[in-house]
C-alpha cells in the first residue's frame, strides 16, 4: 500500500508529456526538454518511479551532471521522493570515485597520481620548451586548446589536423600548439600528475582494456541517466560508452537549442543522432514552460525559429503555462554608458517597488562588459554580484594597469591627448589597439584593457564640475593623473562587499540559472554575435546564446543595446537576432538625440518601435531610412535604375502639378525603397514605410502601374492625384 501512494505522489501533477517520460519501458529514453519545462523534476521521477514498481534498484543506477549543483539537486529530489542511495555525480566525479576504488588493482600497489587543479602552470613551462614566451592568459589559452584536443580523442600528433577540420581559432600556429602539447604531456609524466581528461581517460582505460573491472562496474551501475546530453563531448560519450558495455539501459536529457560550449569540445550531435543510434528509443518532447510568461517565450520562440543548422532540427516550440506578463522592452541608447544608467536606475526602481534584488540580473556577451554596469549600479546604490568572474577592477590584468598608469604620470608629457597617453601607457603592458589576439583568455584581457581606453575617452569626452571646498567648483581636470584617480576612486567603490544584490553574468555563467527580472544588455552587432564568430555554425550559436538569455527570464525582461560605444561613437547596429516583433520603446529626446527610457526624473515618452529584418543578411533594422529600404546601409543594392529614373520623372511631373516640393510626394528614400523592393500589390506598396493609407489612395494606382512597366507618358498626373484634396 505504501509502495503505491508513493508511485501515484511521484505521478501526481506531472504534465502527459512529463507522464509518458516518466513511465517509458526500460530501454533507450530521449527526453527533448526545452528551457522551463520540468527535465529534472521528470528524470528524477522516472528514477522513482522505477524503483518504487520495483523495477529497478537506486543503488544501480548512476545518473550524469554536468555540475555539483545540479547531482545533489537531483539527489535531494530522490530523497524527497523516497529514493535514497542513487549515484548522482558528474562525469569527473563518478571517473574519480572509479578510479580511485580500482587503482590498486589497475596500477599494481603503485599509488593514484595526484590529480591537477590547473594546466597553466606546466602549460606555461611546455610553452617555453617550445619557445613561447606567455603571460598568464596566453597560457589558459593554450590550456584550454589541449583540453579541447583531449576532450575530442586528439592525440598531439593529430592536432594540426583535426584543428584545421573543426575550424579552430588557435591562439598560435598549430604547429606550434601541437608542439606545446606534446611538452606538456611529457612534463606532466615527469611531474607523476594526471589533469582530468586523463581521469576520464583512465576510467576508459580500466573498462576497456580490464574485464574483471568492466564486470564490476557494469554489475555496479545497470541504468544510466545523463542530464544536458546535448553538452556532452566525444571522451565523456566514450565513458559512458564503457559503462553501458553494449547494454541500452539509458535515458538522456537535452535541449539542441541550448548548445552553447561547442569551443570546449561539447557537441550536440549525441543528442541529435540518439533516435538513429538507438533505433528503437522512445522519444518523449517536453515543451510546457513553466518558468516564463507567455510573452516572454513568444519572443524566445521567435528567436530560435530563425534558427539553421543540426540543431535546428530538434528545435521545440515552447507553450508558456504561466499567467500572461508584461511585454518585452527593447530599448534603444545613443552609447553605452546611458545604457548602463538607465539600466542601473530601473534596476533601484524594481528594487523600490519589491522585487529583491537577487532576483535580477543583468546578462552581457563578454565579461568586459561588466565595468560599466558595476559602475552605474554603485553610483545608483543597488547592490550586485558578479557570477562566474571577479568584478572587473580586481582581475589582474587591470590591476596592473592601474600601476602601469600612475607610473606613466612622471614620464608621458601633460599635453598629451589622455586617450593617447592611456593607450602608450598600456603598451607598458603588453597592450596594443590593433586587433585583439587569438584565443578565449587573451582576447578577454586585450577587451578589459580596451575597456580602459573606452573609459578614457568618456572621462575626455565628458568634463563634469566637481565640488572644490564648500561652494567653488572647477571643471574636472582631462590629464592622465586625474583619469589614474577616476580609476582607483571607482575601484575602491565597487570593492564593497555583496551578498544580496543584481547579478551580473555573462550569457554562458548564466545557463541553467533563472530570475524574475532580466536584462539582456549590448545586443548590438559585434558584441552579440561577436565579430569572431565566423563561421555560420559559429553564429548559429551566439543565437542559442541569446534563446538562453532570454529563457533566463520568468516574469520581466528588457533588451538592449546602443547605437554607439561612447559618446560620439561610430554607430552600430542592432543584432540580427533580433525578430520581427513590436515592442515598446520609451524615447527621451534632448538636442536632436534620442535615447531609450532616460534618467529617472525626466519627461518619458512612449512610442512603438517596429523592429524589421534585412531582406538581405536578415540583421534588425531600426533607423528610418534602413527600415524604408528593408536592407542594411552596408548590404549591396539591388535597384533598378531604369525603374528609379522613371520614378523620378514621374515624381518631378506630379510635383509640378501639384506645385508643391518633389519630396512632399515621396523622399529620395522612399523612391530608392520603391525601385529596390519593386512591389507589385498594394499590401507590398503599403508596407514601405513612408508610404500610409493616404498615398497609398493618391498614387498607389500610379506607382504599381510604373513598377509593372508603364511608361510616365502614359499615367497623367490627374490621373495619380485624382483624390487629392
Amino acid at each position: 500500500m505504501a509502495v503505491h501512494s508513493g508511485v501515484e505522489r511521484v505521478l501526481a501533477g506531472l504534465d502527459p508529456e512529463q507522464r509518458t517520460a516518466v513511465t517509458a519501458p526500460a530501454g533507450p529514453v530521449c527526453v527533448l526538454a526545452g528551457a522551463g519545462t520540468g527535465k529534472t523534476r521528470a528524470v528524477t521521477s522516472r528514477i522513482a518511479h522505477r524503483a518504487l514498481t520495483g523495477e529497478i534498484v537506486g543503488r544501480h543506477v548512476l545518473a550524469v551532471t554536468f555540475t555539483a549543483r545540479a547531482a545533489a539537486e537531483m539527489r535531494q529530489r530522490l530523497t524527497v521522493l523516497g529514493v535514497p542511495g542513487v549515484q548522482a555525480r558528474t562525469f569527473h566525479a563518478a571517473a574519480l570515485r572509479q578510479v580511485r576504488y580500482f587503482a590498486p588493482r589497475l596500477l599494481e600497489g603503485r599509488a593514484m597520481p595526484e590529480l591537477l587543479d590547473s594546466k597553466v602552470r606546466l602549460v606555461t613551462l611546455a610553452a617555453a620548451r617550445a619557445g613561447l614566451r606567455t603571460d598568464r592568459a596566453a597560457a589558459r589559452d593554450l590550456a584550454g586548446e589541449i583540453e579541447w584536443a583531449k576532450s575530442s580523442l586528439v592525440e598531439p600528433a593529430e592536432y594540426v589536423v583535426a584543428a584545421a577540420k573543426a575550424l579552430r581559432e588557435t591562439p598560435h600556429e598549430p604547429a606550434k600548439v601541437a608542439e606545446v602539447f606534446a611538452a606538456y604531456e611529457k612534463i606532466k609524466r615527469g611531474n607523476g600528475v594526471i589533469d582530468f581528461e586523463d581521469l576520464l581517460r583512465a576510467a576508459v582505460w580500466g573498462i576497456e582494456e580490464h574485464a574483471d573491472v568492466a564486470e564490476q562496474v557494469r554489475a555496479q551501475y545497470r541504468h544510466f541517466v545523463v542530464d544536458e546530453y546535448q553538452d556532452v563531448n566525444p571522451l565523456q560519450q566514450r565513458l559512458l560508452d564503457a559503462w553501458l558495455g553494449g547494454r541500452d539501459d539509458l535515458t538522456v536529457v537535452g535541449d539542441a537549442s541550448q548548445t552553447i560550449y561547442s569551443f570546449t569540445g561539447a557537441t550536440s550531435a549525441y543528442l541529435v543522432d540518439f533516435p538513429r543510434r538507438h533505433r528503437d528509443a522512445v522519444v518523449v518532447r517536453l515543451v510546457r514552460d513553466y518558468r516564463s510568461t507567455p510573452q516572454v517565450v513568444g519572443l524566445a520562440n521567435a528567436v530560435i525559429a530563425q534558427a539553421r543548422g543540426t540543431e535546428a532540427r530538434l528545435r521545440l516550440e515552447l507553450v508558456g503555462q504561466r499567467p500572461t506578463g508584461p511585454e518585452p522592452e527593447l530599448r534603444i541608447f545613443t552609447d553605452e554608458p546611458a545604457e548602463a544608467a538607465a539600466v542601473a536606475a530601473r534596476c533601484r526602481a524594481l528594487v523600490a517597488a519589491g522585487t529583491p534584488a537577487r532576483e535580477i540580473a543583468v546578462l552581457f556577451r563578454t565579461n568586459a562588459q561588466s565595468e560599466a554596469y558595476e559602475k552605474a549600479l554603485t553610483e545608483a546604490e543597488v547592490p550586485y554580484q558578479v557570477q562566474g568572474a571577479e568584478r572587473f577592477f580586481e582581475r589582474a590584468e587591470v590591476r596592473q594597469a592601474m600601476v602601469a598608469l600612475r607610473a606613466a604620470t612622471r614620464s608621458i608629457p601633460g599635453q598629451t591627448p589622455l586617450p593617447a597617453a592611456v593607450v602608450e601607457a598600456l603598451a607598458a603592458v603588453g597592450w596594443a589597439p590593433d586587433a585583439p589576439p587569438p584565443g578565449g583568455a587573451a582576447r578577454e584581457r586585450w577587451e578589459a584593457l580596451a575597456a580602459l581606453v573606452a573609459l578614457a575617452e568618456e572621462y575626455a569626452s565628458t568634463p563634469e564640475l566637481l565640488p572644490v571646498g564648500t561652494a567653488a567648483t572647477v571643471e574636472r581636470p582631462v590629464t592622465l593623473a586625474a583619469f589614474a584617480d577616476e580609476l582607483h576612486r571607482r575601484a575602491g567603490q565597487q570593492h564593497a562587499p555583496t551578498v544580496d544584490g543584481v547579478t551580473l553574468a555573462s550569457l554562458h555563467a548564466a545557463k541553467g540559472l533563472e530570475w524574475d527580472a532580466v536584462f539582456l544588455v549590448g545586443l548590438a552587432e559585434g558584441t552579440l554575435p561577436t565579430v569572431y564568430a565566423r563561421t555560420a555554425e559559429q553564429v548559429e550559436e551566439e543565437r542559442r546564446l541569446l534563446y538562453v538569455g532570454i529563457t533566463r527570464a520568468r516574469q520581466w525582461l528588457w533588451l538592449s543595446y546602443a547605437t554607439a560605444r561612447s559618446p560620439g561613437g561610430r554607430a552600430r547596429r542592432p543584432t540580427r537576432f533580433l525578430p520581427r516583433l513590436e515592442r515598446p520603446g520609451g524615447t527621451e529626446r534632448s538636442g536632436g538625440t534620442e535615447r531609450a527610457g532616460g534618467p529617472a526624473g525626466r519627461r518619458t515618452e512612449r512610442r512603438r518601435v517596429q523592429v524589421v529584418s534585412c531582406r538581405i543578411c536578415g540583421a534588425t533594422l531600426l533607423a528610418g531610412p534602413d527600415r524604408k529600404l528593408g536592407r542594411c546601409p552596408t548590404c549591396p543594392s539591388d535597384i533598378d535604375q531604369e525603374l528609379y529614373a522613371r520614378l523620378h520623372d514621374w515624381r518631378q511631373r506630379v510635383a509640378g502639378a501639384q506645385k508643391v516640393p518633389a519630396y512632399v510626394v515621396f523622399t529620395d528614400a522612399t523612391l530608392t525603397a520603391l525601385a529596390e523592393r519593386r512591389p507589385g500589390r498594394p499590401e507590398e506598396l503599403i508596407a514601405i514605410a513612408g508610404i500610409g493609407p493616404r498615398k497609398l489612395g493618391l498614387y498607389g494606382e500610379a506607382v504599381l502601374a510604373l513598377v509593372g512597366g508603364s511608361p510616365v507618358d502614359e499615367i497623367c498626373p490627374e490621373k495619380t492625384f485624382k483624390n487629392s484634396p
